[in-house]
């Protein structure tokens, strides 16, 4: 009887903490669904919703932004961003309140320096703050065209 019960307890702590896991996933990518829609929109409002008082978005070419001053040059139309699409997305939540995102996405902007379209690999800090999850930290690298076979060096 009791390797039963324990048995039905471990089932029920695994589908609870399952089920946990499942709502923090669906909630941050939920936000940066939201934060990608303002970046691309230029909404200034829900922009600044989404990203944390305490944000350092650092760009492929090595500027760090604030909250401030990236919500300015997106919503000013200084930097426009055309496409942001994920070809890779990954959450993991290594402590409680905050979640890893990893991947690559194909981004497309324009900005003072000019077009900049290119796959980039990032990494991003999500924190969950006063019970909604807001970006705190992006770092981004641009990654190399891919080579066909034929232009391979041999």
């Amino acid at each position: 009887m009791k390797p039963t019960l324990f048995f039905i307890a471990f089932l029920y702590i695994a589908f609870v903490v399952h089920a946990a896991d499942d709502a923090r996933l669906t909630a941050v990518r939920a936000a940066d669904d939201q934060r990608v829609e303002a970046t691309v929109s230029a909404d200034r409002a829900k922009l600044a919703a989404v990203l944390s008082d305490e944000l350092r978005y650092a760009h492929s070419s090595g500027l760090v932004d604030t909250k401030k001053s990236y919500v300015e040059s997106i919503a000013s139309g200084r930097t426009k961003y055309h496409i942001i699409e994920f070809e890779d997305r990954n959450f993991t939540f290594p402590a409680t309140g905050i979640a890893l995102e990893s991947g690559r996405a194909h981004m497309k902007a324009t900005s003072p320096t000019g077009l900049n379209d290119a796959i980039f690999s990032f990494l991003a800090v999500w924190r969950e703050e006063n019970d909604q999850w807001r970006l705190l930290a992006w770092q981004s690298c641009k990654l190399p065209p891919a080579t066909s076979p034929e232009t391979k060096p041999k």
